[in-house]
């Protein structure tokens, strides 16, 4: 199917359109377009797979399109294309963001206020989080990474608890702050790179994009370096595969590969790969900068909260592999044990902080915390077991943390009492949800069968094999996983064993409920027990994510001369 990335994109886009435009208050029919364009992105996001040649590390079903050109004078040319394409590493993540997508509207069945608003912006943020992952053009990248914080304002300050104002405002202050830091660097980029094939066409070397070869790049990137190129028929571009080429900087350039440039005594290359760790170390989110992500979990409401913690997360860590690392290798590489341990702090410290939590949502939130911080380890570590771990954990804690979320939200739906200590023996009146309860627990601390040992696993093989990271981060790192298993059996102990009781149903405290709690809906299990078997199906066959990523991670490591 041709255009398949593009539909993925913005049939979201026009379905919030059309829900915003229809006229009247008919929810039924807003939850309708909603479902049957999140049932199409699966569908189409299956046919990206069925078409993708996983032996083939290159970007694939490429679709580009001459968006702006600006002749500029003896500063060059201006270029933005509209340019997608996906690999190993964001196929994964599209079909993550689809699966749960799709869940997060039938879970979204709830909603009764505003319904035309909700379902508007919730397709309107689909469409810009597919479009940042298959977005290859820096431009286009940061346009949709930007018009995500509208809708998910909107999303958490309308529909969300008590507190929601402060909860959005704050996301968005956070993200913004980061996005202003991945701006500044993408402008630099930008003014130091140039778009070898239409730069050979405007030099008159070539007559069209047919008859670019590697001989011509190398003559090209020869009279670059040798300043023989005349600068009004540079063309500067946002493409994601020139930046990473050395040979196409320019010179002179701020963030030229030679390093010239200093800023207070640091490579401004340095300076650069920092500003954009940042800003994705909010995203992801790392300890310091994770403040934001409890509270927009408290005060979400559970789509919300589900979409959040199962996709927008991986952004960040999709911009570390493809934008840190993958433009500024050299700064990875000479940072990697410094960022090592900080995600290492990162496992800890969201690991403890999830042990003290009494908020049911606060002690996820928080264990999202802790598994995040195995992608900055993985990635840091710079192996292809590392590598492969950290995209495998994204997608894995994706499935997982919807899960998660969703029971709790089930819960949330009967009682409105999040507390921990306010429920006690939910095995018996609730068998169904506390068998699904016990399986995402004992599959998010790593159980062997489920997909978090397998991540967890290979960021901690990468780690420990890495040239560049000391053995004892790795052994630090593994508190995570004994931490995860002390909150969540604890947390299973205390609400799910013993004799019935449920505070917000009880008289008093102490006495025994009288109606026992209702069991999961038809509508509850659709949404939990394919999360579940699709958790089950990964753990068992990790090959269905490692055949993709693979042999791009081999080409990213060997392209960026970090193995």
């Amino acid at each position: 199917m041709t255009n398949l990335l593009s539909l993925l994109i913005f049939l979201p886009i026009a379905g919030s359109i059309l829900v915003a435009l229809l006229p009247g208050e008919r929810p039924a029919l807003f939850r309708s377009v909603a479902l049957a364009v999140t049932l199409a992105e699966v569908v189409f996001s299956a046919l990206a797979y069925a078409q993708y040649v996983p032996a083939n590390p290159a970007y694939q079903l490429l679709e580009q399109a001459d968006w702006i050109t600006l002749p500029l004078g003896s500063l060059g040319v201006a270029s933005i294309d509209y340019l997608v394409g996906v690999d190993g590493i964001s196929l994964p993540l599209v079909l993550l963001s689809a699966v749960v997508m799709l869940v997060g509207v039938v879970s979204s069945w709830t909603i009764t206020q505003r319904t035309r608003a909700y379902f508007s912006l919730y397709l309107l943020l689909t469409g810009t989080i597919m479009g940042c992952f298959l977005a290859i053009d820096f431009f286009l990248f940061f346009l949709f990474f930007e018009f995500m914080l509208l809708p998910m304002y909107f999303l958490i300050g309308l529909w969300g608890g008590p507190r929601r104002e402060y909860a959005s405002i704050k996301f968005f202050l956070y993200t913004l702050a980061g996005s202003v830091l991945i701006l500044l660097v993408m402008i630099g980029l930008y003014l130091s790179v140039m778009d070898p094939i239409s730069t050979a066409i405007n030099a008159g070397l070539i007559a069209g994009t047919g008859d670019f070869t590697d001989e011509i790049r190398q003559l090209l990137q020869a009279q670059l370096a040798t300043g023989q190129l005349n600068p009004a028929l540079i063309v500067h571009t946002f493409d994601w595969r020139y930046m990473a080429d050395g040979g196409n900087y320019l010179p002179s350039s701020f963030l030229s590969g030679a390093g010239e440039v200093l800023i207070g005594g640091m490579p401004s290359r340095m300076l650069a790969f920092w500003a954009v760790f940042l800003g994705f170390a909010i995203k992801l989110p790392i300890v310091p900068f994770h403040t934001w992500l409890p509270d927009a979990h408290v005060e979400a409401p559970t789509p919300v909260s589900v979409v959040l913690a199962g996709v927008l997360l991986k952004i960040g860590g999709y911009g570390f592999i493809r934008v840190a690392w993958g433009l500024f290798p050299e700064a990875g590489a000479e940072y990697a044990t410094t960022l090592a341990a900080l995600g290492t702090l990162t496992i800890v410290y969201g690991g403890l902080s999830a042990l003290a939590q009494y908020d049911l949502k606060k002690l996820i939130a928080y264990s999202s915390v802790s598994h995040m911080g195995f992608v900055l380890l993985g990635v840091a570590s710079l192996t292809a077991e590392g590598i492969n771990g950290a995209v495998y954990q994204m997608v894995s804690h994706g499935i997982l943390s919807s899960m998660l979320f969703l029971l709790t939200g089930v819960l949330y739906d009967r009682t409105h009492d999040r507390r921990i200590d306010s429920y006690r023996g939910l095995m018996t009146p609730m068998p169904q949800y506390a068998t699904l309860t016990a399986i995402a627990f004992f599959a998010s601390l790593g159980l062997p069968g489920f997909p978090g040992f397998i991540g967890e696993l290979f960021t901690l093989m990468g780690s420990y094999q890495s040239l560049y990271l000391p053995g004892w981060l790795t052994a630090v790192s593994t508190l995570g996983i004994i931490l995860a298993a002390a909150y969540f059996l604890w947390t299973l102990q205390r609400m799910f064993f013993g004799t019935t009781w449920v505070r917000s149903l009880s008289a008093a405290p102490g006495q025994s409920v009288i109606d026992p709690l209702a069991d999961l809906t038809a509508r509850e299990r659709l949404m939990l027990i394919p999360l579940a078997l699709l958790a089950l199906g990964l753990g068992l066959f990790p090959n269905l994510i490692f055949n993709l990523t693979n042999s791009t991670v081999a080409r990213w490591l060997l392209a960026f001369a970090v193995e």
